[in-house]
C-alpha cells in the first residue's frame, strides 16, 4: 500500500498490506503525508467537553484555543485530501457552528448530517437532553467530483411502499420504490456494553455508522484516513470493506485496540492484548476549562 514511507522511527507502528496503525500526534503524522493523496477522511475529533481518555482529557483552556486548533489540523488534513475526496467530521453540537463557518469560508459543505440515538432511559429532568451528534460532510470546492455510491447504502422506503401507494408520476403508474438513499438524519444505536463490537473507549462510534460513510464515499482499494483512531472502528470497517486504511491515536492503550481489531498482532511488547471488556470511564463533561490543560 502507498504510504509505507511515513512509517519511520518517529512513530510507533504496525502494518500489513492494506492497513497502517500508528501511535502518535496526528498533526505530526500528516506533515509526512503527500498532498492530494487521501480518498476519504473520517474524523471523530476530541469534543472539548472534558472526556477522560485515560492519559489525557479533551479540554482546552478556552473556546478560541480549541477553534484555532481545529482550523490548524483541518487545514493540514485538507492538504492531503484528494481534490475529489470527501471529509466527514464529528464534534460537539456547541462547537460545530464555528467549524461549519470555517469550512464554508474555505472549502465546500456537502451535507449536514444528524446522527440520532436513544438515551436508554437516562435523560435530564430539567432540560431537553441531547440525543444526537452532528456530522459535517465536505470537500475542497464546489467543483469536486466526489464518490457517492448511493446504491450501496439504500434503506427501506417506509412511506408509500409499505402502504402500497401508486406513484402516478411514472409512466405507466407503478408502486413506490421500496428502497431509497438515506436522508441526512441517521438513526443508529450507540455502542453498548453487551454488544460484541464494544471496546474500552469512552466515545466509540458504531460500526454501522462507519459502514455507511465508507461504502458511500469510497471504493475498494481507496485510502481511508482517520486522524483520531480511538477504538479504531474506522480502520476495522475499512479493512473489512477492502479499503486501505491509515489510522492513528495518541493513547497507547487505544493503539493496542487497533492492533488487535485489525488482526495485526495479539502480543505487544510481551503483553497479550486479548479483548477484556470493561465499563467505560465515568466521564464528567462539566469541567473547569481553566484548570485543565490539553495534551493534544
Amino acid at each position: 500500500m502507498k504510504y509505507q514511507e511515513i512509517i519511520n522511527k518517529n512513530f510507533e507502528h504496525m502494518s500489513d498490506e492494506g492497513a497502517i496503525i500508528l501511535q502518535g500526534d496526528s498533526m505530526e503524522l500528516m506533515k509526512h503525508m503527500e498532498s492530494n493523496s487521501i480518498d476519504l477522511i473520517f474524523a471523530d475529533e476530541p469534543y472539548n467537553i472534558g472526556k477522560d481518555f485515560g492519559n489525557n482529557k479533551d479540554i482546552w483552556n478556552t473556546k478560541d484555543d480549541y477553534i484555532s486548533w481545529n482550523k490548524a489540523w483541518i487545514s493540514e488534513a485538507m492538504r492531503i485530501l484528494k481534490d475529489n475526496g470527501t471529509f466527514y467530521l464529528m464534534t460537539a453540537t456547541q462547537f460545530m457552528p464555528y467549524i461549519d463557518v470555517f469550512i464554508q469560508e474555505n472549502y465546500h459543505v456537502l451535507s449536514r448530517i444528524i446522527w440520532s440515538y436513544d438515551s436508554s432511559g437516562v435523560q435530564s429532568k430539567k432540560m431537553y437532553g441531547s440525543l444526537y451528534e452532528p456530522i459535517l460532510m465536505f470537500t475542497k470546492n464546489a467543483k469536486s467530483k466526489i464518490t457517492f455510491n448511493g446504491q450501496d447504502i439504500l434503506v427501506e422506503a417506509k412511506t408509500g411502499a409499505k402502504r402500497g401507494l401508486i406513484d402516478y408520476r411514472k409512466n405507466p403508474p407503478a408502486p413506490y420504490n421500496s428502497t431509497k438513499v438515506p436522508g441526512n438524519v441517521w438513526e443508529f444505536p450507540r455502542v453498548r456494553f453487551k454488544m460484541d463490537e464494544y471496546e474500552n473507549h469512552p466515545t466509540q462510534k458504531p460500526e454501522s455508522l462507519l459502514e455507511r460513510i465508507i461504502k458511500a464515499s469510497s471504493n475498494e482499494g481507496d485510502i481511508v484516513f482517520d486522524p483520531f483512531g480511538g477504538s479504531f472502528t474506522t480502520a476495522a470497517v475499512s479493512k473489512r470493506l477492502k479499503r486501505n486504511t491509515i489510522s492513528i491515536d495518541l493513547n497507547p492503550d487505544y493503539y493496542k485496540i487497533g492492533l488487535r481489531r485489525l488482526g495485526l498482532t495479539n502480543v505487544y511488547n510481551g503483553e497479550n492484548i486479548e479483548k477484556i471488556k470493561k465499563r467505560k470511564t465515568k466521564n464528567k463533561s462539566k469541567k473547569d476549562h481553566y484548570n485543565q490543560v490539553s495534551l493534544f
